[in-house]
């Protein structure tokens, strides 16, 4: 195996461990401090920046290994076509399936580690989404255990007393509400007051003269 074929291999295993690390069930407090650590460190930013790249050389990789393949067999198909449908002999034929099997191995080995990331991407989003609806719960629930920087690091929207500013948002409109009805009331009364005042001498028949 070369030394390229090797990091992708060391890669493989390092996604595998990380994987794990990931699905273990660890204490709510543990696993969201090591979140934290993970979305705020510049280290791992840099490390992802890199990683990033690392997986474009390994999208190469993977193309290159599955034209190989293609390659070694159509080679395979004319040789056995050469001998009159009879199958490749001696060393020539180990040769071609020597070919074939590090060819298949390479792309097994580049497909695995480009798709064990899509993996470990969409599970980290997944566990993220599912942290900050454990705190938003257990704020609701009243724990007092929760709470703090950690907290607003995790979830950025909705705080600890996100239900008793909206009750007093909702208190607030209600006042508001029955301040207008009341204004309301007193402006039809005013209206009808004046109405009564006007209508027994607009309603007075005028007599000829």
């Amino acid at each position: 195996m070369t030394l390229y074929y090797s990091l992708v291999f060391l890669l493989l295993v390092a996604e595998m461990a990380l994987f794990m690390l990931l699905i273990v069930p660890l204490p709510f407090t543990i696993r969201r401090k090591m979140f934290n650590f993970i979305s705020e460190s510049p280290l791992i930013a840099k490390l992802q920046y890199g990683m990033k790249i690392t997986f474009i050389f390994i999208l190469i990789l993977f193309i290159d290994s599955v034209n190989r393949v293609y390659r070694v067999q159509v080679e395979l198909a004319e040789s056995n076509k050469q001998q009159g449908g009879a199958a490749v002999l001696g060393h020539e034929r180990m040769e071609v399936q020597a070919r074939k099997f590090y060819s298949q191995r390479n792309m097994y080995l580049c497909g695995f580690t480009l798709f064990l990331s899509l993996i470990l991407n969409r599970t980290y989003t997944m566990i993220l989404d599912v942290l900050r609806l454990e705190e938003k719960v257990k704020k609701y629930e009243g724990d007092s255990k929760v709470g703090g920087k950690d907290s607003d690091k995790l979830a950025n929207a909705g705080g600890a007393g996100e239900i008793g500013r909206l009750k007093n948002e909702l208190a607030k409109k209600d006042r508001d509400i029955e301040t207008l009805k009341k204004q309301a009331e007193g402006l039809s009364r005013e209206y009808n007051n004046i109405g009564d005042k006007l209508t027994p001498e607009d309603a007075t028949p005028k007599k000829d003269r």
